[in-house]
């Protein structure tokens, strides 16, 4: 039974970062595009802009991961990347040339990329022992994500696209400001904590666990980058599509609130295998079964499973395989070579896919990823037999 006293101190201000961080995670990606072109950028520059927003999450994790665990405050790294991260967008209230939105895109996304990993750390020490509520804190991500994307687009509707900066802007110096109410919760480390990085990284299971979630990611790729556009090519509506994507984010955010008993009944192994196994089945059912409406709806309601369960498993993961003075380094690895490297491989190599193939065959080959992803994890949990 989980009682308000598991609530974790800071519970409201990292449930209110969560929020904000992830309205600009939303809207600015969504988005941007638009704005660019609306500056008179060109589709085939826009597409190289996107792909350094993309090619950020490779480093900027890492970078300020190792920054963190080196000075030993991971808040104040925080901080430091939100303030940088809007003194930057600034630069997006003015036009400019190509290169110009270059040096900005990458500026904005080397310090935003690193603030998701930095929050997780300074939760998870936060909690220590007691990760009951994570998943409650973590869902307010999600509702942001969702509330903020669709209240951008009202709002460019009406008063169109040119006040993109603002509202990015607007979110955030709101996460900024949240930013500095969040403080890191002292704790003294065992010695036997303080481990070298790469003694860590290199054990067998940590890098067949790091193969995995670079092989899940670059499967969903095919949902980030292609998805709309494989429904409209089967004719199904805008609202429709908009309704598939809403009903994704609903299912993840019921099992942030439900997963501590999930946990508690299959344990995180299971949890993050058998988020793999669903994911097989999700990019099968895409593949062969989208035409039917019924059977895309439940594909899209696995995403509770192959997003929300597979994240919250994998955090819980590299929080028992990087401790301590380790932990900030330990997730921003995860994210660069996740959501980073996977991401944008598994979107390079599947654009060829999509140009050169039926459509559907993405889908299959993302299927086949996520296989290749579940073998990994099966690899790394049985090489450490203390994963429960």
């Amino acid at each position: 039974m989980i009682r308000k006293t598991d609530w974790p101190e800071q519970a409201f201000g990292f449930g209110a970062f969560y929020f904000a961080y992830y309205s600009f995670v939303g809207v600015f990606p969504a988005y941007v595009s638009l704005y660019l072109a609306f500056c008179e950028i060109g589709p085939f520059e826009i597409g190289m802009l996107m792909a350094v927003m993309q090619g950020t999450r490779i480093v900027g994790p890492t970078l300020w991961g190792w920054l963190a665990d080196l000075t030993g405050r991971r808040d104040r790294m925080l901080q430091l990347t939100a303030a940088a991260a809007l003194a930057v967008f600034i630069g997006f209230f003015f036009p400019g040339s190509f290169w110009y939105f270059v040096v900005f895109m990458f500026g904005v996304n080397i310090f935003t990329s690193a603030q998701g990993p930095l929050s997780d750390t300074l939760i998870l020490g936060e909690m220590r022992s007691n990760m009951s509520r994570y998943g409650q804190l973590r869902l307010w991500g999600s509702i942001g994500y969702i509330v903020m994307t669709a209240i951008a687009g009202y709002v460019f509707e009406k008063a169109g696209i040119a006040c993109m900066p603002w509202l990015g802007a607007a979110i955030l110096g709101i996460t900024l400001i949240i930013s500095l109410r969040i403080y890191q919760t002292p704790h003294v480390e065992p010695v036997q904590e303080k481990a070298s990085i790469w003694q860590v990284l290199f054990k067998k299971e940590v890098v067949a666990f790091m193969v995995s979630a670079f092989f899940m990611q670059a499967a969903h790729a095919s949902l980030y980058s292609f998805y709309s556009l494989y429904l409209a090519d089967l004719g199904y509506s805008s609202f429709t599509i908009g309704m598939m994507w809403a009903s994704g984010a609903a299912a993840e955010i019921l099992f942030f609130i439900f997963h501590d008993p999930i946990i508690k009944r299959i344990g995180v192994k299971w949890l993050l295998l058998g988020s793999l196994l669903i994911a097989v089945a999700r990019f099968l059912m895409i593949g062969f079964g989208a035409v039917a409406f019924l059977i895309l709806a439940i594909a899209q309601i696995l995403h509770a499973a192959t997003f929300g369960a597979h994240h919250v498993s994998s955090i819980f993961m590299v929080r028992k395989w990087f401790p301590g003075a380790l932990q900030a380094r330990g997730q921003a690895i995860y994210i660069s070579a996740s959501w980073g490297i996977g991401g944008t491989l598994g979107a390079f190599l599947l654009s060829f896919v999509w140009a050169q193939m039926p459509h559907e065959t993405i889908y299959w080959c993302a299927a086949a990823t996520a296989l290749a992803g579940f073998i990994a994890a099966w690899l790394a949990c049985r090489w450490d037999r203390q994963v429960a």
